[in-house]
């Protein structure tokens, strides 16, 4: 079988590393389009969403959304229908966490600064992969196969139906105390919101929109800086912008997608759980 044509992303912030890149795979598979270069971790997901390469080289550490983030907003964001998911191809300095992970996700990585002699490996690892899911699986089992994967690299833990574990009240003791009171700047007005009555949190940029029963607040913090001080028991992430009160989720519905949608008590607002985290619900 023939390989066809194929297309790549390379997302690297560091211009010169990312032009060595570009031109080393230009030599070592001078049929590989190189069709977009991102200079950070959301234009990467962005234009991957858009271009649908067959191929995307990840930096891990970029501005805004890291690597391992950025491939799970794609994976979140992917359509299940078309363009197969691309392969993920991780660039990274020396990370033994990092390469642990990897092997066992069996994603490939190549090492800064780059070798050519790996990069050839990387290469021909990439077509045989080409191949094979050209002949053996649909897209969405190809979708489905990266979204495992990148559970493995983010951590199956943190996926856990018994219990998410982003937050501080999973942690061992010693730690500080989860959050309870949110300090809401109103005008001249701190408005103290305790997190008890917060439905979700919802990321809004560079900021988060707090909904509680009857009010919605917006936050100058980042959803990412936000997480960690939460109780992981008791706020779920369930989209990468989402973080819900678990005691507040009413019942999640299945549509005939498989997507689920989760109804709230107290609220008629509903929300998407997207495919990386849709594992916290398993009914009994």
């Amino acid at each position: 079988m023939n390989l066809p044509a194929c297309t790549a992303l390379i997302a690297e912030d560091e211009i010169l590393l990312a032009e060595s890149l570009r031109q080393e795979l230009s030599r070592l598979w001078p049929a590989l389009d190189i069709v977009a270069m991102a200079g950070h971790g959301q234009e990467a997901v962005d234009q991957a969403l858009r271009l649908r390469p067959d191929i995307c080289f990840l930096d891990i550490r970029m501005p805004g959304l890291s690597g391992l983030e950025a491939a799970a907003a794609l994976a979140e964001d992917w359509p299940s229908e078309g363009a197969p998911f691309p392969l993920l191809v991780f660039v990274t300095a020396y990370d033994q966490y990092a390469l642990q992970a990897f092997e066992h996700a069996a994603v490939d990585y190549v090492l800064k600064p780059v070798q050519a002699e790996r990069l050839a490996q990387t290469c021909e690892r990439l077509r045989k992969a080409l191949l094979a899911r050209q002949a053996e699986q649909p897209a969405p089992a190809l979708l489905q196969s990266a979204v495992d994967q990148l559970r493995q690299l983010l951590g199956t833990s943190a996926l856990s139906a018994s219990g998410p574990a982003h937050g501080v009240g999973a942690s061992p003791s010693g730690r500080p105390e989860p959050l309870r009171l949110l300090q809401v700047s109103v005008g001249s007005t701190i408005q103290m919101v305790p997190v008890d009555e917060v439905l979700y949190f919802e990321a809004a940029d560079k900021y988060v929109r707090v909904l509680t029963r009857n009010k919605e607040h917006l936050v100058r913090i980042s959803l990412r800086e936000l997480l960690p001080q939460l109780d992981g028991q008791r706020f779920w992430q369930v989209h990468r912008s989402v973080v819900v009160r678990a005691d507040a989720i009413d019942r999640a519905v299945r549509d005939e997608s498989g997507r689920l949608t989760l109804h709230l008590h107290g609220s008629a607002d509903t929300l998407s759980v997207s495919r990386l985290y849709a594992p916290l619900f398993k009914g009994m």
